[in-house]
C-alpha cells in the first residue's frame, strides 16, 4: 500500500518505537515517587521537556504533557477562558478550526462566554482586517490554527499575532499540529502565546501532545488531582510517551528542509498533472501547505475515488479523517463556498516521510485510468 494520509496519522519512527520500549523497560518508576528510581524516571522526564521547550523557545516549566491533539486544544481553550474571564469573556476563532476548538467553544458559550467565529475566504484564509476590527477589550483569547488540516491553508499567524497584540490583552492560542516538522513553528517565528502539538501527526505515538506557553500566560487547572504537571494536569505522567514525543520532535525538526522540499515538488507534479481535468478542481491554494493537496472531482463522491484508489493500492481520505465516516459534507469545506456539484466529491491527498518518487508516479498513472473509467477523460 501507498500511504498519502498522513495528515490523518503518520507511521511511528522506528527510533521513537525503539525509545518507547526502553524507556519503559528501564525507567518505569512513577516520576512523582521520590526514591532512586522515581528520582530517576524524573529527570529523564525533564531532560524531554526542557528538549522540547528548547526547540519551540520556552522555558521548561511552560510545557505540559496530554493524551494528544484533541486535550491540548481543549487544556488551552479552558484553561485560558476560565483563569481570564475576570477581564472579559469574548473570544475569537475561525470556522474552519478542528472540531476540538469549535467544540471546545460551544462549551464555553454554554457558560456564558461569547464566541465570535469568523469567515474564510475561498482559499480557506482568514481577514487580517477581520480580526482587527473584531478586537474588543474584553476579547481575552484569540485561537487560529497555523495549517488547515483539510485544505492546507497557512494562516498569515506572525501578521495576526501583531495585530492582536498592538490592539487587545487578549491571548493568542495557535494550534500548530499540522505544521509542526514540516514549517517552522516556535514562539519568535509564530508570535503566538500559546502553542498545541500533537506527536503522531510527526511520526510519534498516539495519545501523546502537549501545550507550550510563553512566561506571562496562566491556565485554570482542567484535571485536578495529585498535583502532576505543575498542578496544572493532575494524573500519573507517562514517562515514555514523554521521551518519545521529543525524540519524535528532534527527528523531525532535523529533517523538516528536506522533507519540505519534497513535499513541494510532489505537490507541483500532481497539481500540474490535475490541470489537464476539466472535472477536477484544486482546492488548496498555490499558497497552501505542500504537504496536503485537497482536490475534488465534479458529481463524483469522494468515497468512491478513495474505494478506487485503494483496489489499486493507493490510499487517501476524503476531506479529513474527522469527518470522512459521516455523511455530512466537513464544515471547512463549506466555508470556502464550494459549489454543489463539487462539495461531494473531495479528497485529500497528504505527504509524509514514508512517500517517495516512484509512489507519486503510481498515483498520478493509477488516477489517470480512474478518470478515464468514471469520466471518460
Amino acid at each position: 500500500m501507498y500511504y498519502f494520509d498522513h495528515s490523518a496519522t503518520t507511521k511511528p519512527h522506528k527510533e521513537v518505537l525503539e525509545t518507547f520500549v526502553k524507556v519503559n523497560e528501564a525507567f518505569y518508576a512513577n516520576p512523582a515517587s521520590i526514591h532512586e528510581l522515581g528520582v530517576e524516571a524524573n529527570a529523564l522526564l525533564s531532560r524531554a521537556r526542557k528538549q522540547i521547550a528548547d526547540m519551540l523557545g520556552t522555558d521548561e516549566t511552560r510545557v505540559i504533557f496530554t493524551s494528544g491533539g484533541t486535550e491540548s486544544n481543549h487544556f488551552a481553550i479552558h484553561g485560558l477562558a476560565k483563569n481570564l474571564q475576570a477581564r472579559g469573556k469574548h473570544i475569537i476563532t475561525s470556522s474552519i478550526e478542528h472540531p476540538s476548538v469549535l467544540e471546545s467553544m460551544k462549551q464555553l458559550e454554554l457558560q456564558g462566554f461569547e464566541i465570535e467565529v469568523l469567515p474564510v475566504n475561498e482559499k480557506g484564509l482568514i481577514s487580517l482586517e477581520d480580526v482587527k476590527s473584531s478586537l474588543r477589550k474584553d476579547t481575552i483569547m484569540v485561537s487560529i490554527m497555523h495549517i488547515n488540516n483539510e485544505l492546507g491553508s497557512i494562516q498569515p499567524i506572525k501578521d495576526l499575532a501583531n495585530i492582536i497584540h498592538q490592539n487587545s490583552r487578549a491571548v493568542f492560542h495557535v494550534d500548530a499540529i499540522q505544521s509542526f516538522g514540516k514549517y517552522p513553528v516556535s514562539f519568535s517565528s509564530l508570535g503566538a502565546d500559546v502553542l498545541t502539538l500533537s506527536a503522531h501527526k510527526f511520526n510519534g505515538l498516539k495519545g501523546s501532545g502537549i501545550v507550550a506557553w510563553k512566561n506571562y500566560v496562566s491556565f485554570e487547572p482542567v484535571i485536578v488531582g495529585g498535583g502532576q504537571e505543575f498542578g496544572l494536569r493532575s494524573g500519573t505522567v507517562p514517562v515514555a510517551q514523554a521521551v518519545s514525543f521529543a525524540k519524535a520532535m528532534r527527528l523531525a525538526f532535523e529533517n523538516q528542509s528536506l522533507m519540505l522540499s519534497k513535499y513541494v515538488q510532489w505537490n507541483e507534479k500532481i497539481r500540474s498533472f490535475l490541470q489537464g481535468y476539466r472535472n477536477v478542481r484544486i482546492l488548496s491554494s498555490n499558497q497552501a501547505a505542500a504537504h496536503i493537496l485537497t482536490i475534488s472531482v465534479r458529481n463524483l463522491k469522494g468515497e468512491i475515488l478513495v474505494n478506487a484508489l485503494q483496489t489499486r493500492g493507493i490510499i487517501v481520505s476524503t476531506s479529513s479523517a474527522c469527518s470522512s465516516k459521516q455523511t455530512k459534507t466537513s464544515h471547512v469545506i463549506k466555508s470556502i463556498g464550494l459549489s454543489d456539484d463539487y462539495i461531494r466529491g473531495v479528497i485529500r491527498i497528504s505527504f509524509g516521510t514514508s512517500n517517495t518518487d516512484q509512489q507519486i508516479e503510481h498515483f498520478i498513472e493509477n488516477f489517470s485510468a480512474i478518470m478515464k473509467q468514471v469520466k471518460g477523460e
